[in-house]
């Protein structure tokens, strides 16, 4: 199976994990075959949505029996790169960088945070979970040396745009951005934005208002 992700629009890749969690449950319940209409019914997504989506990975399913669930989620874990080790460096180790490096369940998923870079002295010559955390004016150097193309940054948000810029000058291919601030470089880097804080936004406003 071979599929190339950059064809693929990105609401569609977004949705593929959940398929992805959908059908390992599925195998796990010791189910053989889905259709996308079991599968619409367990996430609320269109039916001829998911189909849509699911043919990018050029599986076919069955006439009236759907798809082979141990081919499916194979399929998805190998489109989604889940199966492929994605060394990272962790920019920024307080509170939620920390949280990032020790959760095992990124490397579940590919990721695989081999070091931590911050500018505190009290953390600076340590590690974390085995981790070994650098200075940051460092990160030039190591990142060849540990093999690194994606960062992830927590940093104060005052400092993001100065560390974005420092690991695309590094060489980083990739960066998964956990700060408020909306990262903009070259062209060829990869950023995915992901805010929290918008997130929590969008859930109060649209939590039922107390009177």
């Amino acid at each position: 199976m071979q599929s190339n992700a950059q064809y693929v629009p990105e609401p569609a890749i977004s949705r593929l994990p959940w398929y992805l969690a959908c059908v390992s449950r599925l195998r796990a319940q010791g189910v053989e075959y889905v259709s996308t209409t079991a599968i619409s019914q367990e996430l609320n997504v269109e039916s001829s949505q998911i189909a849509k989506d699911l043919s990018y990975l050029n599986i076919k399913g069955k006439t009236r029996i759907g798809y082979e669930v141990s081919e499916l989620e194979r399929g998805l874990y190998d489109f989604l790169g889940f199966r492929r080790e994605h060394k990272a460096v962790m920019m920024g180790v307080g509170s939620l960088g920390s949280a990032l490096i020790a959760d095992s369940g990124l490397s579940r998923y590919g990721l695989d945070i081999v070091a931590g870079f911050d500018v505190n002295p009290a953390v600076v010559g340590k590690t974390l979970d085995g981790k070994p955390i650098y200075p940051l004016s460092e990160l030039r150097q190591r990142v060849d040396e540990l093999g690194a193309e994606i960062a992830v940054i927590a940093v104060p948000v005052e400092s993001c745009a100065e560390v974005a810029e420092m690991c695309v000058a590094a060489g980083i291919k990739a960066l998964w951005n956990f700060t408020p601030f909306r990262i903009r470089t070259a062209p060829d880097v990869v950023v995915q934005n992901t805010s929290i804080y918008a997130h929590l936004a969008v859930m109060y406003n649209r939590m039922p208002k107390q009177s």
